[in-house]
């Protein structure tokens, strides 16, 4: 016989883990299905996670006010998290954001300082030579401005951040299964949830986390509207001798033109093998995944060695005495919705819902988006009315 919950969110990813912790807060018989992180990701044939990392930027200023209130939402609950689990997760270096100095036409700068003043974001806008002086280890181009966010910025840890709001879910009452979800099948007033296993498990009502897997069509009954890219970070060992220099690196967003997408880059920090990386990411093109087995072939593969060559020549001008003859190379994915919002929305269903599409910037954010996922599945829709956009859901 199959076992009976509630509620069960499928993915526990950053998105799952928040929704798995704040719904448990509210009901009893939820259960949280997801895999663990592979150990060999060559031989590992099962689904995948973009929070195998342990750095990721996060700030307050966002030029969207629905990303910015998603964001500093979540950034208001870092400590409860922290303090609840004992799980350090967050460190408050600051954010730099970079860009061509400001010439009396529409800039990055410009527009990052337009949303810091309607947030009401405390900022200090840095000249090149206050740039230089101060930043000392990063060569900016001439006439770079920037904008300095030293408050509720930094990075957080997001193989720290799913693992406390597990802990905090399971404390709760929930259920961690540790299996890979394959379909998902409404009969009636019952959802049936299939594992790779071969287990099933029933509930009154699904919620699908699954990130860019979300597009599986055994998971929500339809293909979603959802476009998944490949994605390359590159990391640098950095050696005792540097750490002096770069004790205090904030995290960096640098656009070295107007047109040009640019990069973000994330501090000395220290990795599960001992060893401490800076990690810059920024695809100077993008690759689309359209399959599932294509995502799954993706994170086997590790990476595009022609982007890891791009990031390099990046790093060579940005940092050029930072020694970057140690390098590596890791592939994520990003998911974007057609409008470039979260999809927390109930599918063909009434009894299955669907939390994806991070669109670049939900690592930070995640715990909102989550608890808006858990509004969802608890009440059949979101009642917050703090957000202009209704984070439907499209298919294909």
């Amino acid at each position: 016989m199959a076992a009976r919950f509630k509620y069960i969110i499928i993915g526990s990813g950053m998105m799952g883990a928040a929704a798995a912790r704040h719904l448990s807060k509210w009901t009893d018989g939820v259960a949280l299905i997801g895999p663990g992180e592979p150990d060999d990701y060559q031989r590992h044939d099962g689904v995948f996670a973009s929070h195998y990392d342990e750095a990721r930027i996060t700030r307050t200023i966002d030029q969207d006010p629905v990303w910015a209130r998603l964001a500093n939402r979540s950034i208001e609950r870092y400590g409860e998290i922290a303090s609840e689990s004992g799980i350090d997760f967050y460190s408050e270096v600051g954010c730099l954001m970079v860009g061509p100095g400001r010439a009396g036409q529409p800039s990055y700068v410009g527009r990052v300082l337009d949303a810091a003043g309607r947030l009401g974001v405390e900022t200090e806008t840095l000249g090149h030579d206050a740039l230089s002086k101060r930043f000392s280890y990063f060569a900016f181009q001439d006439g770079a401005e920037g904008v300095w966010e030293e408050k509720r910025a930094g990075h957080i840890n997001p193989r720290r951040l799913v693992k406390a709001q597990v802990m905090l879910a399971e404390r709760q009452g929930a259920t961690l299964i540790a299996e890979t979800v394959s379909a998902v099948r409404q009969d009636g007033a019952i959802v049936t949830v299939t594992t790779a296993e071969g287990r099933s498990y029933t509930a009154d009502k699904v919620l699908v986390a699954a990130g860019g897997f979300s597009i599986n069509e055994a998971l929500v009954g339809a293909r979603l509207d959802l476009s998944v890219y490949a994605r390359t970070i590159a990391f640098y060992e950095v050696g005792e001798g540097a750490m002096e220099e770069l004790k205090a690196m904030p995290s960096l967003i640098w656009k070295w033109n107007e047109e040009d997408d640019g990069i973000y880059l994330l501090p000395p920090v220290r990795y599960r093998d001992g060893k401490t990386y800076v990690k810059i990411g920024g695809d100077p093109d993008d690759l689309l995944l359209p399959s599932e087995p294509e995502i799954r072939d993706w994170f086997k593969s590790g990476g595009r060695e022609t982007t890891r060559r791009h990031l390099t020549d990046v790093m060579e001008r940005l940092m050029p005495r930072l020694d970057l003859s140690r390098s590596s190379m890791a592939a994520c994915v990003t998911s974007f919705t057609p409008n470039n919002y979260p999809a927390i929305a109930m599918t063909a269903s009434d009894r299955i819902g669907v939390l994806t599409g991070g669109c670049g910037a939900a690592a930070k954010s995640s715990d909102e988006i989550g608890r808006l996922g858990a509004e969802l599945i608890f009440n059949g829709s979101i009642i917050d009315d703090g957000y202009p956009v209704d984070f439907h859901a499209e298919y294909r």
